[in-house]
């Protein structure tokens, strides 16, 4: 089954608990699948969206290179639902 953006609007949710929780290691590789769903999802979709999406999975990633996994579950509980919420 294909996922949809509901889908991953819910995992990025969850993925942010887990950062919160301090289950790092599972929520990076989950958040793996998540940003590869993701992509999936927005091949043909207006390239301002495409570009907002990317900087903020970009902000994602500079969060898990810095081992700021406060910061990244801010930016899944906030700025990526936010974005994705205008889709659904």
């Amino acid at each position: 089954m294909t996922p949809t953006l509901s889908d991953c609007q819910q995992q990025a949710k969850q993925l942010a608990l887990q950062f919160r929780l301090g289950k790092n290691t599972q929520a990076a590789l989950d958040m793996a699948k998540m940003v590869s769903q993701l992509i999936s999802l927005f091949p043909t979709a207006e390239p301002a969206n495409v570009k907002q999406l990317q900087q903020i999975l970009g902000q994602c990633l500079a969060c898990q290179q810095r081992q700021d996994w406060l910061a990244i579950a801010d930016y899944l509980e906030y700025e990526l639902q936010d974005f994705l919420q205008q889709f659904c």
